[in-house]
């Protein structure tokens, strides 16, 4: 009897050892998590600023620590000069009002004639002001492909124009449109001038070596090359999706 005993106890088998550590299982868990946390934050923040003003951007906040403050005012679309509107798209992206956020016929340009020119459209510019970081990497090209038509589906035509004109650099330590019109030119952007305009507009590709207020005679020639552009493209429609 004692010896069967033992040998029942014997057979049973012993509580298997509690998992320590982290598996690939758990790490792949967070890691899926981490990303939906990260698409839900830019959901709601997408839906917020169609009402709210995006007044400060990971950039800015950058900037303003390393130069000890930024200059930046917020100012609605119908409290600018309608000649700043016209004038940056124009410049940066004449056929905004005509794509859904890539504008396919530059980026085959961009393509063919290598590095050296951008394809980049306001609303891509807009995504990357706003929640992205600044450079040319790999991960954050794909990020704003990806977020992009998401922006464009949510703000209207005229929102975006209205957030790039705020968010934009336009000096050192300055950013949007009301902030280069008083550094610039000691007036409000309501008040800007379609020579003034089209100079600031000249200014954005290079907006800490470039100064409105004393343009070379190569920012010259580009201000009145984006104010032509300006008049066309009121003239033939390519801004009404912007303007009142």
């Amino acid at each position: 009897m004692a010896t069967s005993r033992k040998t029942a106890s014997k057979s049973k088998k012993k509580p298997a050892a509690k998992r320590s550590g982290w598996t690939l299982r758990d790490a792949l868990r967070l890691a899926r998590r981490a990303v939906l946390g990260v698409v839900a934050a830019f959901l709601v923040l997408v839906v917020l600023f169609t009402v709210l003003p995006p007044v400060l951007t990971p950039y800015m906040i950058a900037e303003s620590w390393r130069q000890g403050g930024i200059d930046r005012d917020w100012v609605a679309l119908e409290d600018m000069s309608p000649h700043l509107a016209r004038s940056v798209v124009a410049a940066e992206d004449a056929n905004f009002c005509l794509h859904w956020g890539f504008d396919m016929k530059a980026i085959r340009a961009a393509l063919d004639e290598g590095a050296g020119r951008g394809a980049s459209t306001i609303s891509q510019q807009v995504v990357k002001n706003v929640f992205l970081w600044q450079g040319r990497s790999w991960p954050r090209k794909a990020m704003e492909a990806v977020m992009t038509p998401v922006v464009e589906l949510v703000w209207s035509k005229r929102r975006i124009v209205e957030v790039y004109l705020n968010v934009a650099e336009t000096g050192k330590g300055a950013f949007g449109a009301e902030a280069a019109a008083q550094r610039y030119f000691g007036i409000s952007a309501k008040d800007l001038s379609a020579t003034q305009a089209a100079l600031i507009a000249a200014a954005l590709p290079d907006p800490k070596g470039r100064n409105p207020a004393r343009p070379s005679g190569f920012l010259r020639k580009r201000a009145r090359s984006i104010a032509d552009g300006a008049a066309t493209i009121r003239a033939d429609g390519r801004a009404d999706c912007f303007e009142d």
